[in-house]
């Protein structure tokens, strides 16, 4: 099938595409900590909370039951994965009774740079009933981390399943690497990790991510999805809703209102909080001037680039070096999909 100027469903999977393509590309893991764990047959493993960072396991060898904070009770098998983007507190069990001792109690022996090893077998049980790989990681989608926000406390990957398709020859690789322990299997483990971890935030989104509203409805928007590929590809650009409407080649009027609808703010608004998200992530992560920002996101002057970074987030940018901000209003880019009441779009400058 061939793309028409409404939107055939080709069209619609090649705008998904090039946005999936997009988050995916700014997607990125920073301060990784894995650990491979050897358990015996009775095992249980308590991880504590860590807001901000997405906890990865993968079981290789045995069987083991995931417990949430709320008593939910996940039965995993060899070959499963989990993924947990808010970084809640959770319990690894060999069952659902078992006691847990603290994850950071156990001594851990360095296998290289991010990995570490942990023993936790019994002198009675030298031989593991079980082998994970677990990884703590901040889990950063740059522009587009309202999509983060979206997702569920738990991901419970079936590689097998239709939803993850090229996703087992990879599990397959590092249960090979886990158990096989050659030279340079660690380095080989981290990265094979965070490619595990790209797939499965590509299935969620692909399979329509569980139904979420909001900005993912927006991505697989045809009316919508070229001006949101827009803002976030060139976020210091001084857009008018016409130009963001021409890029959907629909009328001005019609983009309006299918953005306020389906977003829930009108298109500038979203273009400013998404200015000042990019810009909060650049000042905290990247350390880069207040200058240098203000100009990467079209703003004339330092001064006038914080007077909308404050109005925005409620705090001068100096502060989000040592504060992440939060904006003072509910409306971070795609972190709310509810409809709110708001002003009728107008003329916004970057500057204003």
């Amino acid at each position: 099938m061939t793309e028409t100027p409404g939107g055939t469903a080709a069209g619609q999977f090649a705008l998904s595409s090039d946005l999936i393509s997009e988050l995916l590309t700014s997607m990125r893991l920073r301060g990784v900590r894995y650990r491979r764990v050897h358990v015996g047959p009775r095992f249980g493993l308590h991880f504590d909370a860590e807001p901000g960072r997405a906890s990865f396991h993968f079981l290789a060898v045995g069987s083991a039951v995931l417990r949430t904070e709320d008593g939910t009770v996940h039965a995993l098998s060899a070959g499963n994965a989990v993924f947990m983007p808010h970084g809640e507190s959770h319990h690894l069990l060999s069952g659902p009774d078992v006691p847990a001792r603290g994850m950071d109690s156990f001594d851990t022996v360095p296998l290289g740079d991010t990995v570490g090893d942990v023993d936790a077998c019994p002198s009675a049980a030298p031989t593991p009933s079980a082998i994970l790989f677990t990884g703590s990681m901040e889990f950063d989608l740059g522009g587009m981390q309202g999509i983060s926000q979206l997702m569920p406390d738990v991901i419970v990957v079936d590689a097998e399943g239709k939803r993850y398709p090229g996703l087992m020859p990879i599990l397959t690789s590092m249960r090979r690497e886990v158990c096989s322990a050659r030279v340079g299997f660690a380095g080989i483990l981290a990265r094979l990790a965070e490619v595990a971890a790209a797939m499965i935030v590509r299935g969620w989104i692909e399979c329509g991510c569980d139904n979420t509203s909001g900005l993912v409805a927006a991505l697989r928007d045809p009316r919508l999805a070229r001006a949101i590929l827009a803002l976030h590809r060139q976020p210091g650009h001084h857009w008018t809703v016409a130009e963001l409407a021409a890029e959907c080649h629909v009328s001005r009027s019609v983009f309006a209102d299918r953005f306020q609808t389906t977003i829930g703010m009108p298109p500038l608004r979203y273009a400013t909080e998404l200015r000042m998200l990019l810009a909060g992530q650049w000042l905290a992560q990247d350390t880069a001037p207040i200058q240098s920002v203000a100009q990467r996101l079209g703003y004339t002057s330092q001064a006038a680039f914080s007077r909308a970074f404050k109005r925005v987030t409620g705090l001068p940018p100096g502060a989000s070096r040592d504060t992440p901000p939060t904006p003072s209003r509910p409306g971070l880019p795609g972190e709310d999909s509810r409809p709110r009441q708001a002003a009728a779009p107008g003329p916004q400058a970057p500057n204003s």
